[in-house]
């Protein structure tokens, strides 16, 4: 009796220690790095720079999953229902996480309350450019020029509610004139069609157009930060051109599920803001002209709210819906 009372207690002390072991620490498998775009843009080439650099710190790999469509619904809507566990991360950005909510009545996601922010990697600064040969040498003059001819400029934009259409339609409002929007399939036909005198102008990211305006393809007009692009210093902001609250730029930054704990949170966040401070990601992610940022995540999330807000409105005054 008392071997089988030595046995039973020895087993019971047994599963105490198994239950008080501590938990696998963060990473103990691999991450998917999920991106609501095609590979070969800012958010794809910065996630998979990412992605590198924690698998090399980590040892686990770090999988880029690219997944888009739907204006990034697809992939928010993924991440969104993934586990809260912090094996799955989003690469988030200004329209499926900001843009969306304001120009789509439903969505699948919650954008505030479905996600845990990480940090804000990047901002991308935008700039409005004009064919050549129209003779438009700043703001003002486009606007001048546009309001001569009501309706008959036209400028592209990435498709409808994409960034640039919104940002270009809270100028429009700003300044009061008609210019046609085209949606394109993103920024590159629409720059081509710039160049080609099938539409007027466009407002694509820096990266996209720089190429086309130092080789005078392109007239840059004006660029939408508050401050000016260090690879443009003589274009002047959209701000001091007459617009003082006139703002927008294009931005990158890392997500997690909701519920994902604090402390792993914490983990990628350390982990994500060591990586921006290494001189060959800084010089990778700014040759993408992207202006390289870095925060905690709750400034991600105050940032979060304020972009949510603002191009709510926008999409409202513009009356911009997309169901």
């Amino acid at each position: 009796m008392n071997i089988r009372i030595r046995s039973i207690a020895g087993m019971a002390l047994l599963l105490l220690f198994a239950g008080a072991a501590p938990a696998q620490p963060y990473p103990g498998k691999p991450i998917r790095f999920v991106i609501p775009y095609p590979p070969g843009g800012a958010s794809d080439v910065t996630a998979r720079l990412l992605g590198s650099k924690m698998t090399e710190t980590w040892g686990q790999q770090v999988v880029i999953d690219n997944r888009p469509g739907a204006n990034g619904i697809i992939a928010l809507e993924l991440v969104a229902k993934a586990p809260s566990d912090g094996y799955t991360i989003l690469m988030a950005n200004l329209g499926p996480n900001a843009i969306n909510p304001g120009v789509y009545s439903k969505l699948p996601y919650d954008a505030e309350k479905s996600f845990a922010t990480v940090t804000l990697t990047t901002i991308v600064p935008q700039v409005i450019v004009a064919n050549a040969g129209i003779g438009v040498a700043g703001l003002q003059q486009m606007i001048a020029a546009a309001k001569a001819k009501p309706g008959q400029f036209k400028y592209g934009n990435g498709g409808n509610g994409s960034a640039n259409h919104l940002a270009m339609e809270m100028l429009k409002g700003m300044a009061g004139v008609d210019i046609i929007a085209v949606p394109y399939k993103g920024d590159a036909p629409a720059l081509a069609d710039v160049m080609g005198g099938q539409i007027q102008f466009a407002l694509p990211t820096v990266l996209a157009a720089i190429t086309h305006v130092k080789a005078g393809r392109l007239k840059a007009v004006a660029v939408t930060p508050k401050k000016r692009v260090p690879s443009l210093p003589e274009v002047a902001t959209v701000a001091e051109s007459g617009f003082p609250d006139y703002e927008s730029v294009s931005w990158g930054g890392v997500m997690a599920p909701a519920g994902t704990p604090k402390a792993v949170i914490d983990r990628l966040n350390a982990e994500i803001l060591r990586i921006l401070k290494l001189p060959d990601i800084r010089d990778k992610l700014s040759g993408l002209g992207a202006d390289i940022v870095g925060s905690t995540p709750e400034e991600f999330a105050k940032y979060l709210r304020d972009e949510i807000s603002k191009w709510r409105r926008v999409a409202k005054q513009a009356n911009v819906r997309l169901d």
